[in-house]
């Protein structure tokens, strides 16, 4: 298999869920700006829509969208918990949460605020739905360590990325004290220290 990320972007999570699962995995950077991977291949003739993550199977399939990846990886490890099992109830809570994530939070909110052309007053209402978006998510890890409970998973790694970008992104998470202590538990953790570092070696 062959991931394609782009560093700091939403693509960190399948990286940091790799990691968990301890499966080899070879990882090539894309270029946001050129479109071209780091061996200089024209990205949009891998996934045309431009954007990372897409997964390359071994059999060549191209498999693209954050959440979907996530769980790919996910099932590829059944005993490391990352995503309950098929069919189960609590894989579609696992994937309520990736929807919620990819819609509500990812794209909803914090993309317009990265968005050059969005106007002000746009990203002023990004900020007020963003807060009431983070609250519910807050909410949830009151009593949980994750999001689905004791174990960390596909959404976790996910929420832990897009959460990331709230200094960037100028939203205070500082009325959200189980977010910010997520945070700093995911942080911890060896897979998201280990893809810190690789990035950091670049």
């Amino acid at each position: 298999m062959k991931l394609y990320y782009t560093t700091g972007t939403c693509s960190t999570a399948p990286r940091i869920l790799l990691a968990e699962a301890g499966i080899a995995c070879e990882q090539e950077s894309v270029s946001f700006k050129t479109r071209q991977t780091a061996s200089g291949a024209d990205y949009l003739k891998i996934n045309p829509n431009g954007y990372v993550p897409a997964l390359q199977l071994d059999d060549g399939t191209i498999l693209t969208e954050g959440p979907a990846i996530d769980q790919y990886i996910a099932d590829l490890a059944p005993a490391k918990k990352l995503a309950p099992a098929n069919g189960t109830l609590e894989r579609y809570k696992l994937q309520s949460w990736l929807n919620y994530i990819g819609t509500e939070l990812h794209k909803g909110g914090y993309s317009i605020l990265f968005d050059r052309n969005a106007a002000a007053e746009w990203k002023d209402v990004a900020r007020t739905t963003l807060a009431k978006r983070l609250a519910h998510a807050d909410a949830t890890l009151a009593d949980t360590p994750y999001l689905l409970g004791e174990d960390f998973g596909a959404a976790d790694a996910y929420l832990y990325v897009v959460l990331s970008w709230s200094e960037h992104a100028g939203v205070d998470l500082a009325a959200f004290a189980n977010l910010r202590a997520f945070i700093e538990r995911v942080a911890a953790r060896p897979s998201v220290q280990a893809v810190k570092a690789a990035d950091a070696r670049k």
